[in-house]
């Protein structure tokens, strides 16, 4: 019995030192257990059982267990209990059990499995690894905490090599600040960098802000995005879509690329301004339009259409502060409180530089630059401005347009004003002329008009069946011209009156002509078609 005994002995640890004697890289090495159980089924199942404080190892890579079962054969490993796969000191995985194989280095690990690369910690109840190009999978949902942002999804495919995370069906993406849900992400725990490739939502809680992208990606970090593919950014004032898109919540600048459309959701001050780029600052409240801007100011049915070479909006009470606006209706601006809450709608203004044309159905403008205040409601154009309402034509060095329910209310021209007036579809032109002129409007209609300083006049007479029967060369301190239907009816001079009458056959019509008179309206905006056409 005693032999019996010894040769038991031997053959039990016989294989255990030769085999430990000559490991390879792939060959699972025993290095430690309380206890060992060897058994052979036959020439190619050979089992060794493992039990307490199991450890063992192949290459870079170890493996701990509470129990496990070694196939020395076929080089596989079955193990149960607080299992620990230390790869290489870089990536760590624990689960409650674990096949792994050990040619193909893949490990299946099932209940309560982590993973963790020092930088984040994945979750899941089964997790296929592979040790050679370190990838682990999960099927059956999982879920990846990196500080303080929460991943979860369905499928997943983690990337030890690079620390990229692809979530799959039904993604959810959770920190402080933003929530992103979607059907793919991709996610880097190291760089912490998010990745957008099907149609994704990033609701910003702290900027009440909702983000649809297709494509892109977010700097959790640095809080800087960019989005591609027609994205769309929407809060509570405002909605954005462009083709591209760049921001940097750490600073509040914003660049919008490509058939770019800001639509302001305020129905009372409202407006839409689309362009190739706009780039915003979300400090300031500031908007810059470039490549082709148009602005919209809404009016119900009759839209204002402002386009030219550059468009800039921020808030006119941070504007005042540095620059003086002349007070041009008979109270003060108010605006709320630095402090407040309440964002006031009015307190908005625009510039356009170059090139500016404007068109709404009661009238159309063109000029070199324009500033407009939603404060009071007051479009001043500068250098060589034309304007135009329904057969009139008004020009001068600087014109100021006031607006009121969003209709022309008033007219006023700084300098060498003149206004001309198609006579039907004659070739005849009313015309008044004067250092300045006032013109006030009923239900966005010209409705009488008044020049001052030199002031001149041509007036073409008509009988009641419309025929001409002279026309009238006058000049005043002072002309009024009353109009009816946007058509002048009736003239009345002021002091000094100097003027002929002529009958119209014994004139030159050419001749006549104020000085300086220019008929522009091959200028003149004739559709919002040519505004958006521009």
């Amino acid at each position: 019995m005693a032999m019996k005994h010894c040769i038991y002995l031997v053959l039990f640890f016989l294989p255990l030192c030769v085999i430990a004697q000559q490991p390879t890289n792939d060959t699972l090495e025993i290095i430690a257990a309380a206890r060992y159980n060897y058994k052979v089924i036959d020439s190619a199942n050979t089992f060794v059982s493992l039990a307490g404080k199991v450890q063992l190892r192949q290459g870079k890579t170890l493996f701990y267990a509470d129990s496990a079962v070694l196939n020395r054969q076929l080089n596989t490993l079955e193990a149960f209990g607080n299992i620990h796969i230390n790869d290489a000191d870089s990536i760590h995985t624990y689960s409650q059990y674990l096949r792994y194989l050990g040619k193909e280095k893949k490990a299946f690990l099932k209940n309560k499995v982590r993973l963790t690369d020092g930088k984040g910690v994945l979750t899941t109840e089964e997790l296929e690894y592979d040790v050679t190009v370190k990838i682990g999978t999960y099927l059956k949902g999982g879920k990846v905490v990196n500080k303080k942002s929460t991943l979860t999804s369905q499928e997943g495919y983690y990337y030890g090599e690079t620390k990229d995370v692809i979530f799959k069906r039904k993604v959810t993406m959770i920190d402080p600040e933003n929530k992103i849900t979607g059907d793919t992400l991709q996610y880097n725990t190291n760089t912490e960098l998010a990745t957008f490739t099907s149609p994704t939502i990033i609701y910003n809680i702290k900027e009440k802000r909702t983000i649809r992208t297709k494509s892109g990606f977010y700097d959790m970090r640095a809080k800087k995005a960019e989005l591609y593919k027609r994205s769309v950014i929407e809060d509570s004032s405002a909605v954005f879509t462009a083709d591209e898109m760049a921001f940097d919540d750490s600073t509040g600048l914003g660049e919008f690329r490509g058939n770019a459309v800001y639509r302001s959701k305020d129905t009372a001050q409202g407006f839409d301004m689309i362009a190739n780029n706009i780039k915003t600052n979300k400090k300031n409240n500031s908007l810059l339009a470039t490549q082709k801007p148009i602005l919209l100011i809404k009016q119900g049915i009759d839209t204002v259409y402002i386009t030219a070479d550059t468009l800039y909006s921020a808030k006119l009470s941070d504007f005042i502060k540095r620059r003086k606006v002349p007070l041009l209706r008979d109270t003060l601006p108010k605006f709320n409180p630095p402090n407040s809450k309440v964002e006031d709608s009015t307190d908005k203004f625009f510039e356009a530089y170059y090139n500016v044309k404007i068109f709404s159905d009661s009238l159309q403008a063109t000029g070199d630059s324009l500033f407009y205040s939603l404060k009071d409601s007051v479009f001043r154009l500068f250098k060589s401005p034309v304007v135009w309402a329904q057969e009139n034509q008004i020009t001068g060095d600087t014109i100021y347009l006031y607006l009121k329910n969003k209709k022309p209310e008033r007219l006023y021209v700084f300098e060498n004003g003149m206004a001309i007036n198609k006579v039907d579809s004659s070739i005849y032109y009313n015309q008044i002329k004067g250092t300045t002129i006032n013109a006030l409007f009923w239900d966005g209609k010209i409705n009488s008009m008044r020049a001052k300083g030199n002031a001149q006049n041509i007036y073409y007479g008509t009988d009641e069946a419309k025929k001409f029967i002279g026309v009238n060369k006058s000049s005043a301190d002072v002309i009024d011209v009353f109009f009816d239907d946007s058509k002048p009816q009736k003239v009345v001079f002021l002091r000094n009156l100097d003027g002929v009458t002529y009958p119209m056959k014994q004139v030159d019509h050419d001749e006549i002509k104020l000085k300086n008179f220019k008929w522009l309206d091959t200028k003149r905006p004739k559709s919002k078609f040519d505004i958006l056409a521009n």
